[in-house]
């Protein structure tokens, strides 16, 4: 591996690292180095990970060393030991600024990250390192418990309470075994994550979690989520000591959200009714067991495995009646359900101190609240809700934490909740039981209030974790920015800070600024514009245009659930979801986590079918499709931002931050730094913005777009607060056609430059170059680390598995089966356009074979899909790719009108449909109706009319299902219509209503409808002469072999470029057209670039302006294919390259 020298520390990395890599670990040395604070922004794809292990561990490496040399230097007294290097060139790190250090000095270091998922992938890439630290990863006993009994419990903090009690009784075999593998050379020295350690774990039979905490003390570099860190009472609980380490918050950009939801707390009526009804239960069960002849011990020696509870009934009974009276004090303030009541921070002490809790008291009640927690947990056979008891005993600790002992209490009081706020408001949600008991208070019986304490600043979590003495603190991710504002809410000096560049070329990154759908009408998401039709269906087309140009995957992030709620029941009443759907399948991403796991394997799947154009995923600012997964390759081809994600500023919450940060701004206090409330608003939307944009763009041979489609994106002080690396490549158009051209000929030009390599997973190729030591959780591949293939997909499933545990993944064929007559209606009644929806049922039939599964009737391919898509999934190119011979056709579209033949309504044609096969299953039993449909699907396959009848004839037995015989006819194929008809007559005596038009195929009647839409408009021709007869034969009037191709001008006419029989001249002709379709104003707009092009051959100028005006409309693509006659020779192979770049 490369050695190299920065800031007098030798690194050795797997590979020669960028400009950008040793910016970014000269900033981290420069950190430890001078034991100061640092803030460090780093792009996805940089390899932000591997190069912050890097530089830590041989920056410690170097702190060993110079303080070996010192040694050694004292041993000689003054002689060297290496000539050739002497040891006043080892550095100076062994006095380390303030005096002498010894090995007991070497920091740790501390690497936390948001989720163990998170921390397995720098784990990881720690092995691909050439360091190998003695390491610990620390985690929950729920992730690392491996005691069956222990498991068993329904709750974490049932599961601690037991495992507490087997250790103190020594009962649990695997803790006994701790000690003497605790020493074991394969598990002290091994690199292992949490799941490498639970297979140590069973494979040792030691637990794992008890295991971890005894690595803890001889670990150079210790792994936790950082809430360990941030919170106190998980701190305390983990028994860290920070003094002198080096502590670093890899996506840190969670960090300031996690400081203060870990130092706040929401008390519900029904957290304290149930903890009161636990301690009530135990108090009779006391009660009880005092006035019987046994004694208590005796009673329950049998059934529990903890100590003997150690309080008498008088301490419960107390116990008891603080908690009744803490409940009748919250509920005794009468609330607005609008505002609440807000106090200031140190009003929590005198309402706790009413219901006789208070620093003197908060010891007894913690402990007496533990050991009735641990009482019940331990009792077998009885489950019993601890929930209650659990959070109060937090919540009183936390209150309680920064208690003056001394000096001025009132004072010190006021200091430690400066930045709190305590809130009470109605309880909404009105859970609380409803129990009659003697003792408890009237505040049960009806709607009680919420006791809320808020921290409004991350700061206090961070000067905490300064005041014990940490040497460093580092924060780091790929999406901080704007960093100013970051660091002022963090109320710690970061004197080191970085905003790094990327390592990827300006090829590789499209960004665009759309402030104007198709239409023309300006996009917005304000308040007073995010639900206008007009600003919803104008982002519809939008998203239509660009899944028509983007290849394979493409993500669309709204501001919340809401907004793409309606807007997507919007689109889907409005056809914009079809025609979204037609290019790319729909997967939406669902509000809780139950199969959250399925739909986004269901899009990697659509994304890696081959024969798919890929797939779309909608998804939501802050939600968990924008936070931390891996939309890498062809997986995120595109990212959409919908609009700019405000918090919602009338959340109370919300409300009281900004309150909070004005009050602070006001103060002025010196040397420290302060948001407004706005700026922080502001901040917010801003960074959750960049968050989504870090979907894309994953490592160093990646490429892909990025849409803000909101005019607010034009403002340069909302550019301001995006990433620094990204700013310099944003775009600014004024004609959308112009800029899904240039979309369309980037991913042209990406595609041919950047193949992607399909590669095993987990594979890598030591020969690729630099990058190829890096892993995708840090971006830095060697280029096709990141493979699209179906084991790719599942692994990140897996992943996403490991980070939200209470997923359980379901695969698609294990969705349960569904009839044929379900199958038949969703595919029927799926939208598509008019060139891919089946014209009958039969249609849908033979399409749904088409799709993976479709054989068979019990194993519905798009019943399965239709839990993740607002469609079946597609695995097949439509009808019109294979006419075309597999090419892609790309057009520009706005409100799409349907064109319906004269005399049928193809939607009622497919709602008769359904509800003829809704009408057969009432009417038939469960054998019948099974064997008509078998009888349809051998149809299908095998266009045998005399089997389909023959298998049919069970309608035919009785009368009064005649009609549902004669209903088999809308599945027939035109071919055989005729004939069944004249059947029907013979056999029911009534026939089916044939007509000779039936008999057309479907392209038949388009083109039948074209030429008799064109006839219209010549003179002495008569779209109705002649008979009936006359007027159907397709062998006279259909177009043989001729384009049906035209263009409807507003006059109602239909135009075909080229078309000079009106005398006129060709260009004449061609912008008649143009002028008949666009207006006037348009049309002498395009002749006066053309006469310019005459003139100078600007091609680019002329291409903008015609491009710009020939795609903005309908169908009009078919008027920019005339425009080839009018571009000079030499440039027609340019012009026919982006005229296929806008088609396919």
């Amino acid at each position: 591996m490369p050695l190299l020298t920065l800031n007098g520390v030798n690194i050795n990395f797997p590979f020669t690292p960028y400009e950008c890599q040793n910016d970014y670990m000269s900033k981290v040395i420069e950190c430890l180095q001078q034991k100061v604070n640092g803030v460090l922004e780093s792009p996805t794809g940089t390899g932000k990970t591997l190069c912050l292990l890097c530089a830590t561990l041989a920056w410690r490496d170097h702190f060993k060393d110079t303080i070996s040399a010192r040694k050694i230097t004292e041993r000689l007294k003054g002689a060297e030991m290496f000539p050739d290097t002497p040891a006043a060139t080892w550095g100076t790190a062994a006095t380390d600024g303030d005096g002498t250090t010894y090995y007991t000095d070497i920091p740790k270091i501390i690497y936390a990250s948001r989720t163990h998922s998170q921390l397995s992938q720098v784990i990881s890439e720690l092995k691909n390192t050439a360091y190998r630290p003695k390491m610990c990863v620390l985690g929950s006993r729920d992730q690392m418990c491996i005691n069956p009994e222990v498991m068993r419990q329904e709750s974490s903090h049932m599961k601690i309470h037991m495992c507490k009690a087997k250790v103190s009784a020594r009962s649990c075999a695997f803790f006994n075994n701790v000690e003497e593998k605790g020493t074991d050379k394969d598990l002290v020295n091994s690199i292992m994550d949490v799941e490498d350690l639970v297979k140590a774990g069973n494979q040792h039979r030691v637990c794992p979690y008890y295991l971890s905490r005894t690595l803890k003390t001889q670990a150079e570099i210790i792994f936790m989520p950082y809430n360990y860190l941030l919170d106190p009472k998980s701190r305390r609980a983990q028994n860290l000591d920070l003094k002198g380490a080096v502590i670093i918050f890899d996506e840190a950009h969670n960090v300031e959200r996690i400081c203060e939801e870990s130092t706040s707390f929401d008390l519900t009526p029904y957290d304290l009714t149930s903890a009161i009804e636990v301690v009530n239960s135990v108090l009779q069960e006391q009660a009880d067991g005092a006035t019987s002849a046994e004694p208590i011990a005796d009673n329950f020696a049998s059934r529990s495995t903890n100590s003997d509870l150690n309080l008498t009934i008088a301490t419960i009974a107390k116990i008891k009646q603080m908690l009744l009276d803490l409940e009748a004090v919250i509920d005794s303030y009468e609330v607005s359900s609008e505002k609440g009541l807000t106090k200031p921070g140190s009003f929590i002490f005198e309402l706790f101190k009413k219901a006789n809790l208070t620093s003197e008291t908060k010891s007894a009640m913690c402990d007496a609240l533990e050991q009735i927690t641990s009482y019940v947990t331990g009792k077998t056979g009885i489950f019993m809700n601890t929930a209650g008891l659990q959070k109060l005993s937090e919540i009183f600790q936390l209150v309680f934490c920064g208690e003056p002992k001394e000096g001025n209490p009132e004072k010190e009081m006021q200091a430690n909740t400066a930045q709190f706020k305590v809130h009470i408001h109605k309880d909404n949600s009105f859970k609380k039981p409803q129990k009659v008991d003697v003792w408890a208070s009237s505040s049960t019986k009806k709607q009680g209030n919420i006791l809320s304490y808020w921290c409004f600043s991350p700061g206090f979590s961070m000067q905490d974790l300064k005041r014990q003495g940490v040497r460093s603190i580092i924060l780091t991710s790929g999406t901080l920015s704007p960093l100013q504002s970051f660091t002022a809410e963090m109320q710690i000096p970061f004197p080191v800070s970085l905003e790094n560049t990327h390592v990827i070329q300006r090829d590789q990154i499209f960004v665009g600024v759309v402030d104007q759908g198709p239409d023309g009408v300006q996009l917005s998401s304000t308040y007073d514009r995010r639900f206008v039709p007009e600003n919803m269906a104008s982002l519809g087309n939008t998203v239509a245009n660009f899944g028509r140009v983007v290849p394979h995957g493409l993500l669309v992030f709204f501001p919340s659930y809401p907004v793409m709620d309606k807007t997507l029941e919007f689109w889907r009443a409005n056809g914009h979801a079809g025609r979204i759907e037609n290019m790319k399948p729909m997967f939406v991403e669902p509000k809780g986590k139950s199969n959250f796991s399925e739909v986004i394997e269901g899009y990697y799947n659509q994304v890696n079918d081959a024969t798919s154009k890929g797939g779309s995923f909608f998804a939501v600012c802050r939600g968990k499709a924008s936070e931390g997964l891996d939309f890498s390759d062809n997986y995120g081809r595109a990212v959409i931002i919908t609009g700019l994600p405000f918090p919602p500023k009338m959340d109370p919450r919300v409300m009281l931050k900004m309150q909070f940060l004005d009050e602070t701004s006001r103060k002025k206090i010196p040397g420290v730094k302060c948001l407004s409330g706005s700026d922080w608003y502001r901040q917010q939307a801003s960074r959750a913005v960049n968050q989504a944009i870090g979907r894309v763009i994953r490592h160093k041979e990646d490429y892909g777009a990025i849409f803000l489609c909101d005019r607010r994106f034009k403002n340069a002080d909302v550019q301001a607060q995006l990433p620094k690396w990204l700013r310099p490549y944003i775009r600014r158009y004024d004609n959308f056609g112009n800029m899904v051209r240039d979309v369309a000929q980037f991913f042209r030009v990406a595609q041919k430059m950047r193949p992607l390599v399909p590669k095993a997973a987990g594979g890598r190729d030591s020969s690729s170059g630099p990058g190829t030591a890096c892993s995708s959780s840090t971006g830095c591949s060697g280029g096709q680390s990141n493979s699209v293939q179906a084991p790719l997909a599942a692994q990140k499933a897996k992943l996403l598995d490991s980070h939200v545990p209470s997923l359980k993944r379901r695969k698609l064929n294990e969705q349960p089966g569904g009839d044929g007559m379900a199958r038949l209606s969703i595919q029927y009644s799926t939208e598509m356009p008019s060139s891919q929806r089946p014209g009958t049922l039969m249609d849908a039939l033979a399409h749904s074979d088409r799709q993976p599964g479709g054989e068979g009737v019990g194993n519905s391919g798009a019943e399965m899909a239709s839990g993740l898509s607002t469609r079946s999934l597609q695995h097949d190119k439509d009808m019109d790719d294979k006419s075309r011979g597999g090419k892609r056709k790309i057009k520009l579209v706005q409100e799409q009108k349907k064109s319906v033949p004269p005399g049928a309504s193809e939607e009622n044609t497919h709602s008769k449909a359904r509800r003829f096969l809704t009408e057969m299953r009432k009417s038939l039993s469960q054998m019948n109706y099974q064997k008509v449909m078998d009888a349809l699907q051998a149809y299908k396959r095998l266009d045998d009319l005399g089997v389909l009848q023959a298998e049919a004839a069970v309608l035919l037995v009785d009368a009064n299902t005649h009609v549902l015989y004669r209903g088999l006819y809308k599945f027939l194929r035109p071919h055989h219509k005729k004939l069944f008809n004249e059947k029907c007559q013979e056999l029911t005596g009534q026939g089916c209503g044939y007509k000779e038009e039936d008999s057309l195929s479907k392209e038949e009647k388009e083109a039948l409808v074209l030429q008799q839409t064109a006839d219209k408009g010549r003179p002495g021709v008569s779209s109705h002469s002649g008979p009936p007869g006359n007027q159907l034969n397709t062998s006279l009037q259909l177009n043989k072999g001729g384009q049906h191709l035209g263009v409807h001008t507003s006059s109602g006419h239909l135009h075909r470029p080229g078309q000079t029989g009106d005398g006129k001249g060709p260009r004449e002709s061609f912008l008649v057209a143009v002028k008949e379709t666009f207006g006037a104003e348009m049309s002498n707009q395009l002749l006066l670039a053309m006469r310019r092009y005459e003139k100078d051959d600007n091609y680019e100028s002329l291409i903008t302006i015609a491009v710009g005006l020939l795609t903005q409309k309908d169908d009009n693509l078919v008027l920019l294919e005339g425009f080839e006659k009018f571009v000079h020779p030499h440039h027609k192979k340019q012009f026919k390259e982006m005229l296929g770049d806008l088609k396919g």
